[in-house]
Protein backbone atom coordinates (compact mmCIF):
# COMPACT_ATOMS: atom_id res chain seq x y z
CA UNK A 1 0.00 0.00 0.00
CA UNK A 2 1.09 3.18 -0.80
CA UNK A 3 1.82 5.73 1.66
CA UNK A 4 1.11 9.12 -0.47
CA UNK A 5 -1.77 7.68 -2.45
CA UNK A 6 -3.55 6.95 0.99
CA UNK A 7 -2.53 10.47 2.07
CA UNK A 8 -4.03 12.14 -0.94
CA UNK A 9 -7.30 9.76 -0.94
CA UNK A 10 -7.47 10.92 3.06
CA UNK A 11 -7.11 14.73 2.08
CA UNK A 12 -9.92 14.18 -0.55
CA UNK A 13 -12.26 12.74 2.26
CA UNK A 14 -11.63 14.54 5.40
CA UNK A 15 -15.04 13.49 6.81
CA UNK A 16 -14.19 11.42 9.18
CA UNK A 17 -10.43 12.55 10.77
CA UNK A 18 -11.94 16.00 10.88
CA UNK A 19 -15.16 15.90 12.09
CA UNK A 20 -14.35 13.27 14.98
CA UNK A 21 -11.56 15.25 15.95
CA UNK A 22 -13.25 18.06 16.63
CA UNK A 23 -16.16 16.19 17.93
CA UNK A 24 -13.45 14.92 20.82
CA UNK A 25 -12.48 18.66 21.64
CA UNK A 26 -16.70 19.64 21.78
CA UNK A 27 -17.69 16.65 24.22
CA UNK A 28 -14.43 17.01 26.52
CA UNK A 29 -15.89 20.49 27.51
CA UNK A 30 -19.17 20.22 27.16
CA UNK A 31 -20.47 19.96 30.66
CA UNK A 32 -17.50 22.32 32.05
CA UNK A 33 -18.78 25.25 33.08
CA UNK A 34 -16.34 27.68 31.01
CA UNK A 35 -16.79 25.41 27.89
CA UNK A 36 -14.60 25.93 25.18
CA UNK A 37 -12.56 28.90 27.17
CA UNK A 38 -10.02 25.88 28.54
CA UNK A 39 -8.99 25.60 25.25
CA UNK A 40 -7.20 28.83 25.44
CA UNK A 41 -7.21 29.25 29.85
CA UNK A 42 -4.28 26.65 30.18
CA UNK A 43 -1.88 27.74 27.91
CA UNK A 44 -2.39 31.52 28.92
CA UNK A 45 -1.64 30.55 32.68
CA UNK A 46 1.37 28.72 31.53
CA UNK A 47 2.62 31.14 29.24
CA UNK A 48 2.09 34.45 31.76
CA UNK A 49 3.00 32.22 34.70
CA UNK A 50 6.21 30.66 33.55
CA UNK A 51 7.34 32.90 31.54
CA UNK A 52 7.45 35.86 33.35
CA UNK A 53 9.12 33.76 36.21
CA UNK A 54 11.76 32.49 33.94
CA UNK A 55 11.99 35.87 32.67
CA UNK A 56 12.84 37.44 35.98
CA UNK A 57 15.54 34.62 37.02
CA UNK A 58 16.96 35.55 33.79
CA UNK A 59 16.81 39.48 34.41
CA UNK A 60 15.32 39.96 31.45
CA UNK A 61 12.29 42.20 30.00
CA UNK A 62 9.09 39.82 30.21
CA UNK A 63 8.15 41.79 27.68
CA UNK A 64 10.68 41.35 25.46
CA UNK A 65 11.35 36.86 26.96
CA UNK A 66 7.48 36.01 27.08
CA UNK A 67 6.94 36.00 23.12
CA UNK A 68 9.81 34.28 22.18
CA UNK A 69 8.67 31.20 25.14
CA UNK A 70 5.09 31.41 23.84
CA UNK A 71 5.84 30.55 20.37
CA UNK A 72 8.73 27.94 21.17
CA UNK A 73 6.16 26.37 23.86
CA UNK A 74 2.93 26.44 21.72
CA UNK A 75 4.88 24.32 19.13
CA UNK A 76 6.27 22.29 21.61
CA UNK A 77 3.28 20.86 22.96
CA UNK A 78 1.71 20.68 19.14
CA UNK A 79 4.64 18.13 18.50
CA UNK A 80 4.90 16.45 22.44
CA UNK A 81 0.75 15.81 21.49
CA UNK A 82 0.93 14.30 18.00
CA UNK A 83 3.64 12.45 18.21
CA UNK A 84 2.53 10.80 21.94
CA UNK A 85 -0.83 10.35 20.60
CA UNK A 86 0.20 8.71 17.53
CA UNK A 87 2.04 5.68 19.32
CA UNK A 88 -1.44 4.65 20.80
CA UNK A 89 -3.77 6.12 17.74
CA UNK A 90 -4.13 2.73 15.80
CA UNK A 91 -4.54 0.12 18.65
CA UNK A 92 -7.17 2.90 19.84
CA UNK A 93 -8.89 2.38 17.13
CA UNK A 94 -8.80 -1.55 16.68
CA UNK A 95 -12.48 -1.85 15.61
CA UNK A 96 -12.31 0.38 13.00
CA UNK A 97 -8.76 -1.29 11.64
CA UNK A 98 -10.58 -4.61 11.60
CA UNK A 99 -13.53 -3.45 9.82
CA UNK A 100 -11.34 -2.30 6.76
CA UNK A 101 -13.56 0.92 5.97
CA UNK A 102 -10.70 3.43 6.48
CA UNK A 103 -7.09 3.87 5.45
CA UNK A 104 -4.21 4.48 8.45
CA UNK A 105 -3.75 7.98 7.53
CA UNK A 106 -7.17 8.71 8.18
CA UNK A 107 -6.06 8.26 12.07
CA UNK A 108 -2.62 10.26 11.76
CA UNK A 109 -4.51 13.16 10.24
CA UNK A 110 -6.98 12.85 13.26
CA UNK A 111 -4.28 12.97 15.66
CA UNK A 112 -3.13 16.06 13.50
CA UNK A 113 -6.21 17.56 13.00
CA UNK A 114 -6.89 17.58 17.13
CA UNK A 115 -3.76 19.27 17.82
CA UNK A 116 -3.97 21.82 15.24
CA UNK A 117 -7.33 22.69 16.98
CA UNK A 118 -5.48 22.85 20.02
CA UNK A 119 -3.28 25.20 18.40
CA UNK A 120 -5.70 26.83 16.74
CA UNK A 121 -7.40 27.52 19.87
CA UNK A 122 -4.37 29.75 21.41
CA UNK A 123 -4.28 31.95 18.36
CA UNK A 124 -5.48 34.67 20.81
CA UNK A 125 -2.58 34.11 22.71
CA UNK A 126 -0.04 34.34 19.98
CA UNK A 127 -1.21 37.29 18.67
CA UNK A 128 -1.57 39.70 21.80
CA UNK A 129 2.15 38.35 22.65
CA UNK A 130 3.39 39.16 19.36
CA UNK A 131 1.94 42.64 19.39
CA UNK A 132 2.89 43.55 22.78
CA UNK A 133 6.85 42.27 22.03
CA UNK A 134 9.31 44.92 21.15
CA UNK A 135 11.23 42.58 19.15
CA UNK A 136 8.89 41.40 16.77
CA UNK A 137 9.64 41.80 12.94
CA UNK A 138 6.92 42.14 10.50
CA UNK A 139 8.94 40.80 7.82
CA UNK A 140 9.20 37.51 9.43
CA UNK A 141 5.33 36.84 8.86
CA UNK A 142 6.12 36.22 5.59
CA UNK A 143 7.95 32.87 5.82
CA UNK A 144 5.87 32.06 8.81
CA UNK A 145 3.33 29.88 5.82
CA UNK A 146 6.18 28.08 4.27
CA UNK A 147 7.97 27.45 7.60
CA UNK A 148 5.06 26.21 9.31
CA UNK A 149 3.92 23.92 6.36
CA UNK A 150 7.34 22.31 6.10
CA UNK A 151 7.35 21.78 10.24
CA UNK A 152 4.02 20.27 10.21
CA UNK A 153 4.58 18.07 6.97
CA UNK A 154 7.43 16.71 8.76
CA UNK A 155 5.68 16.12 12.09
CA UNK A 156 3.26 14.11 9.96
CA UNK A 157 5.99 11.70 8.60
CA UNK A 158 6.61 11.35 12.25
CA UNK A 159 3.45 10.32 13.54
CA UNK A 160 3.12 7.84 10.35
CA UNK A 161 6.64 5.92 11.84
CA UNK A 162 5.36 6.45 15.68
CA UNK A 163 2.33 4.83 14.85
CA UNK A 164 3.24 2.13 13.35
CA UNK A 165 5.92 1.21 15.91
CA UNK A 166 3.35 1.97 18.22
CA UNK A 167 1.29 -0.96 16.64
CA UNK A 168 3.78 -3.16 16.87
CA UNK A 169 5.00 -2.18 20.16
CA UNK A 170 3.09 -0.84 22.95
CA UNK A 171 5.42 0.41 24.90
CA UNK A 172 6.98 2.82 22.59
CA UNK A 173 4.29 5.04 24.35
CA UNK A 174 5.98 4.98 27.50
CA UNK A 175 9.27 5.67 25.91
CA UNK A 176 8.42 8.86 24.14
CA UNK A 177 6.79 10.11 26.89
CA UNK A 178 10.30 9.92 28.83
CA UNK A 179 11.91 11.57 25.91
CA UNK A 180 9.59 14.40 25.67
CA UNK A 181 9.81 15.01 29.00
CA UNK A 182 13.97 15.24 29.13
CA UNK A 183 13.43 17.02 25.50
CA UNK A 184 11.60 20.35 26.96
CA UNK A 185 15.04 20.83 29.37
CA UNK A 186 16.96 20.44 26.29
CA UNK A 187 15.09 22.14 23.57
CA UNK A 188 15.58 25.82 24.20
CA UNK A 189 12.24 27.21 25.30
CA UNK A 190 12.74 28.53 28.65
CA UNK A 191 16.31 29.65 27.84
CA UNK A 192 17.40 31.55 24.49
CA UNK A 193 19.33 29.26 22.04
CA UNK A 194 22.53 31.53 22.56
CA UNK A 195 23.50 30.23 26.05
CA UNK A 196 24.49 26.81 23.57
CA UNK A 197 27.02 28.19 21.74
CA UNK A 198 29.05 26.11 19.06
CA UNK A 199 32.07 24.15 20.48
CA UNK A 200 29.80 23.40 23.47
CA UNK A 201 28.58 20.49 24.88
CA UNK A 202 25.06 21.47 25.20
CA UNK A 203 25.32 23.46 21.99
CA UNK A 204 26.16 19.93 20.35
CA UNK A 205 23.31 18.88 22.14
CA UNK A 206 21.01 21.52 20.84
CA UNK A 207 21.81 21.33 17.60
CA UNK A 208 21.63 17.18 17.43
CA UNK A 209 18.20 17.77 18.60
CA UNK A 210 15.29 17.97 15.59
CA UNK A 211 12.79 20.09 17.74
CA UNK A 212 15.47 22.91 18.01
CA UNK A 213 15.47 23.25 14.41
CA UNK A 214 11.88 22.29 13.72
CA UNK A 215 11.08 25.63 16.09
CA UNK A 216 13.94 27.60 15.30
CA UNK A 217 13.06 27.92 11.29
CA UNK A 218 9.50 29.15 12.37
CA UNK A 219 10.20 31.18 15.63
CA UNK A 220 13.45 32.93 14.64
CA UNK A 221 12.60 35.42 11.95
CA UNK A 222 9.53 36.60 14.30
CA UNK A 223 12.31 37.91 16.24
CA UNK A 224 14.68 38.83 13.76
CA UNK A 225 16.88 36.71 14.91
CA UNK A 226 19.36 34.53 12.34
CA UNK A 227 18.42 30.94 11.43
CA UNK A 228 21.97 28.98 11.48
CA UNK A 229 22.77 27.42 8.05
CA UNK A 230 22.45 23.83 9.80
CA UNK A 231 18.94 24.15 10.64
CA UNK A 232 18.28 24.70 6.90
CA UNK A 233 20.54 21.26 5.86
CA UNK A 234 19.05 19.49 9.47
CA UNK A 235 15.22 20.37 7.80
CA UNK A 236 15.78 19.61 4.26
CA UNK A 237 17.93 16.37 5.18
CA UNK A 238 15.03 15.77 7.47
CA UNK A 239 12.32 16.35 4.63
CA UNK A 240 13.72 13.87 2.26
CA UNK A 241 14.94 10.86 4.78
CA UNK A 242 12.34 11.12 7.05
CA UNK A 243 9.72 11.00 4.23
CA UNK A 244 11.22 8.14 2.38
CA UNK A 245 11.85 6.01 5.52
CA UNK A 246 8.10 6.61 6.40
CA UNK A 247 6.69 5.55 2.65
CA UNK A 248 9.01 2.12 2.84
CA UNK A 249 7.72 1.74 6.76
CA UNK A 250 4.11 1.94 5.24
CA UNK A 251 4.76 -0.10 2.13
CA UNK A 252 6.61 -2.81 4.44
CA UNK A 253 4.26 -2.70 7.16
CA UNK A 254 0.82 -1.37 7.17
CA UNK A 255 -0.85 -4.38 6.23
CA UNK A 256 0.48 -6.36 9.55
CA UNK A 257 -1.50 -2.98 11.45
CA UNK A 258 -4.51 -5.66 11.61
CA UNK A 259 -2.69 -8.13 12.65
CA UNK A 260 -0.96 -6.30 15.59
CA UNK A 261 -3.98 -4.54 16.96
Amino acid sequence: MELFDHIRASVREPGFWAYSSWLDIVTKYRRSRLGMVWLLLPPMLYVGGIGYFYALLQNKDPMASIPVFAIGYLLYRLFASVITESCTVLLGHSGFILDGHLRLTDFMFRVLAKSLFYLLAAMPLVVVVLLLSPALHWTGLLTLPAAFFLVVSNLFWISVVVALLGARYPDVNELTGSIFIFAFILTPILWPPEMAPWGTPHGWFMRANPLYHMIEIIRAPLFGNHIETLTYVYMAAMTVIGWTAAAVLYRRYSRYVPVWV
